[in-house]
């Protein structure tokens, strides 16, 4: 079908009612078979409640019992639909699934309302849209039948194929095959599908970035359509070319993101920070085809040494910021306090010249050299009439840094990346938020650690400013973590031995301080992944909220990266509109004008800035849940990063077959342990079946494992000695077994018969 049920509703947002002949427009629908399966959509969707048909057309019914849920199953048969709102998730029996698979976005009715320690029970209503439109998997005979079995065991369903795909069972061994779906399960029938290609398992390299691009059905092509690119205004364009600008670049990939460029000016009560961002709003036109595409797709995404751009190539090459070219930005003039503190700031239109351009290795020479020395580093040569603004935008970082983490509930993690060949570009990380809810800690050498301290207090700008003239942005918000969930880990951190106490009012030290605490410790690792499952996610937003990793307590507005996150654009467009289209005096009467491209015009506004149908596009699209819909391809950005990640890792595990290793415990449960063994961080499991000497009980509370009789305990960070047995590769499995030593039991004291068991 050509449309997805999604597609359907989403031209059907308020009350007025749409003709069929309008519909067909709007999806593009030309043939009969098109239109009929229009019909047969109409109809379902009236028997389920979701719209009404009229002869004034058809219109969509606001049904609250039915709630929008992305479906998430494990390879055990559980299903659970995550909710777009960010309530409890729902618990989907399989019976209840209604033929939906892992991954469709879903209406789920709930059945069983949840109690304090269960989640509220559902069944699923309508498949809003299908996830799996192709899958990779291996063709396999049963009886009389030729089944493609898909490789994601959270799949359970096998698709028919026809004879002609037979030839492909001879290379399973060696190949994968990519099969399309021509039919979902419906009602007695099951899924039907055909081999589109078949993808070689044993090459490594551009072959496994070709399986990560087909289990993710990711196009590197990318806008298929015809590109017209605005040229920006002059009239309006503040002149900056005379104030020293240096690019900060972040990557080193072709195809990597444009980057930001600041420039520094110092007075007696302060210091002004500039940060030019790259102007693609300005050549975009809203709702045009191109920005519709790049509504959907989301987010840039990085897969070990390349890039999957967000923006088509015209785009970036025209709105990137260049060394040596006057550039058009869009620039913010930040007033910061000593304390790094933001005071003042206001928005422009600009023309920049970046003077020079600042990448790892001159900033690696910039950290290393001898400030007496009379020769400059040969990587610093470009930037040596700029050493004194790098020195000051150095102490400026140190000093934003300072002032977030004081806050308390920004985090900074030591758990970087593998330093594995493959990953490099990837491990530098972002420099600015996406989901996770922390920060790596970065490498002192990397651009990057520089951009996540100076973008911030431009995003704290957009966000507060949006937000006091009550525009229709998006706001990126994280809420502190719960107090609860860091007693919890403060306790298992004091179970480890690990010398902590809870504060006078009864609760763990903040996140940050937490984290400190860890650092000392012989298992500050694995206490970090753990406090790291206690941080609640960042989350765009149409309504402005405290962003605790920003340390904003008020509103927090991407728009710096706008070859990132569409997010960055949508807010860019929202700000051009401001700054050229918004009224800033009540009528033509009043010859005082307000300046709205600063703080200055909060609380003096009465009139409207924008008309009805200057703010229609927007308003339409946040009604039709764009904020919903970015958080959904933001998580789908991290899913393929880790997947490439943990793909990465099982190449390199393969040659570790046969050998000991010495490793630490990074998880309990209750079937087994996992085992990180360095240098590439890689996990794999030592199942409770292989641990032959003794019956194990699982002790949740504790995170252990204790022998009933010889009382031998595996708890998390505990050093063990593992043979890496089996790899599997394209699922990510690594087999261990452990080494397990004589046990000493005079000095093994007895544990507590009265905590909670699991065997």
């Amino acid at each position: 079908m050509k449309f997805s049920v999604a597609n359907l509703l989403e031209q059907l947002q308020g009350e007025s009612a749409v003709s069929v002949q309008e519909l067909e427009k709007k999806l593009a629908l030309k043939t009969v078979k098109e239109k009929h399966y229009l019909e047969l959509a109409l109809q379902a969707l009236e028997r389920v409640g979701l719209l009404s048909q009229a002869e004034q057309g058809v219109s969509r019914i606001n049904n609250e019992t039915l709630i929008e849920a992305r479906l998430r199953c494990s390879s055990k048969g559980f299903c659970f639909a995550l909710r777009d709102d960010g309530a409890d998730d729902i618990y989907i029996r399989d019976h209840q699934l209604n033929h939906a698979w892992n991954g469709d976005r879903v209406l789920v009715k709930v059945t069983r309302e949840g109690g304090r320690r269960r989640s509220p029970e559902g069944g699923v209503q309508c498949i809003l849209e299908r996830a799996n439109t192709t899958v990779l998997a291996q063709v396999e005979r049963l009886d009389a039948q030729l089944l493609a079995v898909a490789l994601d065991d959270r799949l359970n369903a096998a698709i028919q194929l026809d004879e002609v795909d037979a030839e492909h069972i001879e290379r399973a061994a060696e190949a994968l095959v990519e099969v399309e779906l021509d039919r979902f399960p419906v009602g007695q029938f099951p899924a039907q599908g055909h081999v589109r290609r078949s993808l070689s398992i044993m090459g490594g390299g551009s072959a496994d970035l070709e399986l990560l691009l087909a289990r993710h059905r990711l196009n590197p092509a990318g806008f298929s359509g015809r590109i017209n690119l605005k040229t920006p205004t002059a009239a309006g364009r503040e002149d900056l070319t005379e104030l020293p600008t240096i690019l900060l670049q972040g990557w080193a990939a072709e195809n990597s993101p444009a980057s930001v460029a600041v420039s520094i000016e110092t007075s007696s009560t302060g210091t002004r920070l500039w940060l030019h961002g790259p102007d693609v709003a300005e050549r975009l036109s809203l709702d045009g085809p191109m920005e519709r595409w790049l509504r959907q797709q989301g987010e840039a995404i990085c897969i070990g040494n390349d890039w999957l751009a967000l923006l088509p190539a015209p785009l970036q090459e025209a709105a990137a910021l260049v060394v040596g070219k006057e550039n058009s930005a869009l620039s913010v003039a930040l007033d910061l306090s000593p304390e790094g503190d933001l005071l003042h700031y206001h928005f422009c239109r600009s023309s920049v010249r970046i003077d020079a351009a600042l990448d790892s290795k001159s900033m690696e020479a910039f950290i290393n050299r001898k400030p007496k020395a009379r020769t400059t580093p040969v990587a610093l040569k470009a930037l040596k009439e700029y050493l004194p603004l790098l020195e000051t935008l150095q102490t400026l970082v140190l000093v934003l840094r300072q002032q977030r983490v004081a806050a308390g509930a920004s985090l900074d993690l030591d758990l970087p990346l593998p330093p594995l060949e493959s990953l490099k570009e990837q491990a530098q990380g972002l420099p600015d938020q996406r989901r996770s809810g922390w920060f790596a800690s970065g490498a002192a050498n990397s651009p990057i650690t520089w951009l996540r301290e100076l973008v911030r207090p431009a995003e704290q700008a957009l966000g507060r400013h949006f937000a006091a003239l009550e525009l229709p942005g998006l706001f990126l918000n994280q809420a502190a973590p719960d107090p609860a969930d860091l007693n919890d880990l403060l306790k298992l951190a004091v179970g480890l031995d690990v010398p902590l106490e809870l504060g006078a009012d009864g609760n763990a030290p903040a996140a940050a301080a937490l984290a400190e605490a860890f650092l000392g410790t012989e298992r500050a690792r694995v206490l970090q992944q753990q406090l790291r499952e206690a941080i609640k996610p960042v989350q765009l937003s149409a309504v402005p909220q405290e962003n605790a990793l920003a340390a904003e307590p008020l509103a927090y507005a991407p728009w710096c990266f706008a070859s990132l996150h569409y997010s960055a654009i949508w807010n860019q467009l929202l700000l051009v509109s401001l700054l050229t289209e918004a009224k800033d005096r009540p009528s033509v009467r009043h010859k005082t004008r307000i300046d709205l491209s600063s703080d200055s015009c909060h609380g003096q506004i009465e009139w409207a800035l924008l008309t009805a149908s200057q703010l229609a596009p927007f308003q339409e699209a946040m009604a039709n849940g764009l904020p919903n819909r970015l958080n959904g391809r933001s998580r789908f950005a991290d899913e393929v990063e880790a997947d490439a990640l943990a793909l990465a890792r099982a190449r390199q595990a393969q040659t570790l077959v046969g050998q000991t290793l010495a490793g630490v415990i990074s998880g309990i449960q209750s079937y087994g342990f996992f085992v990180e063994l360095p240098p590439t961080q890689v996990e794999g499991l030592v199942h409770v079946s292989s641990l032959k000497d003794d019956w194990y009980e699982y002790r949740s509370r504790q995170h252990r494992l204790v022998g009933r009789k010889n009382r031998r305990t595996y708890k998390l960070g505990d050093p063990v000695e593992v043979e890496v047995l089996k790899v599997d590769v394209l699922r990510h499995q690594i087999d261990l077994a452990v080494i397990q030593p004589e046990i000493d039991h005079s000095s093994q004291p007895l544990e507590d018969e009265g905590e909670d068991e699991e065997s």
